[in-house]
C-alpha cells in the first residue's frame, strides 16, 4: 500500500517536471512591482534618500550614505528589470536578498514581525497592541465626523507598523530564486543556457 503511494507521488512529480519553470516565473513577477516601485522611488527622491541614509537622529545613520543610497536604488530598479526578463537570475538575487536582509535589520527591526498592526496575531508585541487602541479611536472620531461608510468602501483602516514580514518574505524569495533560477521555458536564463550548451557540445 505505501509502495504504491509512494509510486503515484513519484509519477506525480514527473508528470509536473516540464511545469517547474512556473514557480520561479510567479516569484519573478510577483517581486517585479515590489523592487521596481522602492528604486525607482529611491531615485526620484535621491538627495532626500541619501539624507535619510546618513543622518543619524532621523535617519538610518550609515556611512557613505550616497553610494548605499546609489547601490541600493539602482539595485532594485535594475534588477526589477532583470526579475521581468529572467537574465542573470541567480546573479542579481543576491544583492537583492542582501538590500532586504540590511532593510529588515535598520529600518523594521525595532518594530517587530508585522507589517501591519493585529493585536489578535501570536507576534503582536507592546507597539502593536497600543496602535490598535489608536485605530479604535480613530475609528470612532470618523464615524462622528466623517463619512465613515464612503472612507471604508475600497477597506478597512490599518495601523502600519513597520515590521520585518515584508522584507524577510521578499528575502526569502530572493532566496528561492537564488536556487531556482529563471525558470525552464520563461527566462532568458533558459534560452541563453541552452544556447551554451550547444556551443559547447560543437
Amino acid at each position: 500500500m505505501l509502495s504504491s503511494f509512494y509510486r503515484y507521488y513519484l509519477q506525480l512529480g514527473r508528470t509536473f517536471i516540464h511545469l517547474d519553470g512556473i514557480p520561479a516565473l510567479a516569484i519573478r513577477l510577483y517581486l517585479v512591482p515590489v523592487f521596481w516601485m522602492a528604486g525607482t522611488s529611491k531615485l526620484n527622491n535621491f538627495d532626500s534618500t541619501v539624507a535619510w541614509f546618513g543622518n543619524a537622529d532621523w535617519g538610518l545613520g550609515l556611512p557613505l550614505p550616497w553610494l548605499m543610497a546609489a547601490l541600493a536604488s539602482a539595485t532594485e530598479a535594475l534588477g526589477a528589470i532583470l526579475l521581468l526578463l529572467g537574465f542573470g537570475t541567480r546573479l542579481i538575487s543576491i544583492p537583492l536578498a542582501i538590500t532586504m536582509l540590511v532593510a529588515a535589520f535598520t529600518v523594521h527591526w525595532q518594530n517587530g514581525w508585522q507589517a501591519i498592526a493585529d493585536a489578535s496575531a501570536p507576534f503582536a508585541n507592546a507597539s502593536v497592541h497600543t496602535a490598535s487602541e489608536k485605530l479604535e479611536r480613530a475609528r470612532e472620531i470618523l464615524q462622528t465626523h466623517g463619512n465613515y461608510e464612503w472612507l471604508t468602501e475600497s477597506g478597512n483602516f490599518v495601523i502600519l507598523n513597520n515590521g520585518i514580514e515584508f522584507s524577510i518574505t521578499y528575502l526569502i524569495l530572493c532566496l528561492a530564486l537564488l536556487v531556482m533560477g529563471g525558470g525552464r521555458y520563461v527566462s532568458l536564463d533558459h534560452y541563453v543556457g541552452l544556447k551554451h550548451s550547444v556551443n559547447c557540445n560543437h
